[in-house]
């Protein structure tokens, strides 16, 4: 095992306690043990050390060759501890938005994603369905990833940052979201995603701890604990005001340009599916 897989082992054991016992992952002493590679091995895509918020450096040495499944086991360890996290949310009192959900949204897709998704916290349709992005907001998202060859069928987890509705749709509280944190941390920490894609200004600016705004955030390749991070705006936004429909787009190309960079293949899922798709039509 190498001292990168220990780290992510130890950090995944030490949030799912977090999580378990109903505290913020953030009130754990943060000193991590010093880890030693078992064996030698070619350096990570993205180096451990590297500050926060910078802007990685890709380069054709980092490309994988494809987007390769995991094994059944991962799978299977996989979906029993992404199940054991559902069912803490859907049992969360943390915080008062507990009191006036119909049901909490921890999250949906696949669970070996390229992409995790991440919004704000669920509106009206999603605290009726227990699922996330199924409203009006929701069916523009899908096809805003849909045009870029990703889907939460065949490629993608989404997520929100709280994961109960708050009251009239406003802007999740400071409080409230520290209550969730662990539970996405968790997430993050199971699905091991190749990129995280935010929509939103609540999304990135919980995500990365700053107060800037998404029209200072969006269109950068940053860093989430060395997973490349980009922002957009979110679907809600582009109802509202058609003039951000160009500049999102223009994201969602440079998102999928790093993405073809670190998984050359990661659309083969979803380009299966639509064939698949085509054909039944035919």
């Amino acid at each position: 095992m190498t001292a990168q897989e220990k780290h992510q082992l130890y950090s995944l054991l030490r949030t799912l306690s977090a999580w378990h016992q109903g505290y913020p992952s953030a009130s754990f002493d943060k000193a991590i043990p010093d880890f030693q590679d078992d064996v030698t091995v070619p350096p990570p895509l993205a180096e451990q050390n590297q500050a926060p918020h910078l802007e990685p450096e890709w380069t054709d040495a980092d490309r994988t060759t494809a987007f390769e499944p995991v094994s059944q086991q991962m799978q299977a360890q996989r979906q029993e501890a992404i199940g054991r996290l559902e069912e803490q949310i859907r049992l969360c009192k943390r915080c008062k938005l507990s009191q006036g959900r119909t049901q909490a949204v921890p999250g949906a897709g696949v669970l070996h994603p390229a992409v995790l998704v991440v919004g704000e916290g669920p509106g009206a349709d999603e605290d009726a369905q227990g699922l996330p992005f199924v409203g009006v907001a929701g069916k523009l998202l899908d096809k805003m990833l849909a045009a870029i060859n990703l889907s939460r069928s065949t490629n993608c987890y989404i997520a929100n940052i709280v994961k109960c509705r708050p009251p009239r749709n406003r802007d999740p509280e400071p409080e409230e979201s520290d209550a969730c944190r662990s539970y996405l941390e968790a997430q993050i920490a199971i699905l091991k995603p190749a990129m995280i894609l935010a929509v939103g200004r609540i999304a990135i600016q919980n995500l990365l701890g700053t107060s800037q705004g998404i029209g200072q955030l969006r269109g950068r390749l940053l860093d989430y604990n060395s997973i490349p991070l980009m922002a957009t705006y979110h679907p809600s936004a582009l109802l509202r005001n058609q003039d951000l429909k160009r500049p999102a787009w223009e994201d969602l190309k440079l998102f999928k340009s790093h993405l073809t960079k670190i998984l050359p293949d990661y659309d083969q899922p979803f380009l299966q599916q639509l064939g698949q798709e085509n054909g039944s039509r035919e």
